[in-house]
């Protein structure tokens, strides 16, 4: 087994694309959450466990439905959320098996003003939204809610 590595990367993003990084980590955040729903709402409404391959295939369902809203990040971005939903899930359950305190997977809230544009910066480095200052800047609006499947 190999060594990881990590390196850090001081951005210094233009006003601009601060708000986009912002707006990404804000979206990502609704997708997270509406997941959250989503499975909270198949299991007490129909018993049915859903799991992150079904709520990734609707997402190629919802960015099209949505092109300025989630549709114009990265979807690899949008799928690592629902996996690190998808974690929380099955780290929630392992506890559980282990008779341990469980702490179900919890909504995330919104950030405050400052603390939010350190969030997004630091959202952007590992979801591949570039901020070189050689390209155009990301001008972004957030779009619809999540039209997640109701059970």
């Amino acid at each position: 087994m190999g060594v990881r590595r990590s390196f850090k990367f001081l951005l210094r993003p233009t006003s601009k694309q601060a708000a986009a990084l912002t707006q990404c980590l804000e979206d990502h955040r609704e997708l997270y959450n509406a997941a959250l729903e989503h499975r909270r709402t198949a299991y007490r409404q129909a018993g049915v466990t859903v799991r992150y391959g079904e709520q990734s295939a609707e997402l190629k369902h919802i960015r099209a439905d949505d092109p300025d809203g989630q549709g114009r990040w990265s979807f690899s971005s949008q799928q690592a959320t629902l996996r690190r939903l998808d974690k929380a899930f099955r780290a929630f359950f392992d506890r559980v098996k282990a008779g341990r305190m469980p702490g179900f997977p919890r909504f995330k809230g919104a950030r405050p003003a400052g603390a939010a544009r350190r969030g997004s910066v630091a959202a952007a480095a590992t979801t591949g939204v570039s901020t070189s200052a050689t390209e155009q800047p990301l001008a972004r609006n957030h779009g619809a809610g999540l039209p997640w499947g109701a059970c």
